[in-house]
């Protein structure tokens, strides 16, 4: 599938799992809630500590995988069990945003992604 249906499912699902490296070189894959600004920049939320920094820290590598759509299908010829689903994946580096313009911009992507009703746009 082209970049626009990865794109399409990346920005519907509910979470996208994010797998990083661990300093011992080990996986660590989390499911996040991610927002996405154009087509290389995404964005999620963490604490100003944890495991997902200190991987980004050891190596930024990071692969992104999501499904949206997924229902249990039987086959009509046969009965044979099925799953249609649309799946995405992606590859990139991740960084810790320091800049605190980019920082409540990126949080606001995030809150207009997920929750759009509960926005209040005052001139701050």
């Amino acid at each position: 599938m082209d970049a626009t249906f990865a794109l399409e499912v990346l920005d519907k699902a509910p979470y996208v799992t994010v797998s990083f490296v661990r300093p011992d070189g080990t996986p660590y894959g989390v499911p996040l809630s991610l927002a996405r600004t154009d087509e290389k920049t995404f964005y999620f939320h963490c604490a100003l500590e944890g495991e997902k920094l200190d991987c980004i820290a050891t190596n930024p590598h990071v692969a992104l995988s999501a499904v949206t759509r997924c229902t249990p299908t039987v086959g009509p010829k046969d009965g044979s069990f099925t799953l249609q689903y649309k799946s995405a994946m992606a590859i990139g580096k991740a960084e810790v945003v320091t800049d605190r313009d980019e920082k409540i911009e990126a949080l606001r992507f995030i809150c207009q992604r997920f929750l759009p009703k509960h926005m209040v746009f005052d001139n701050l």
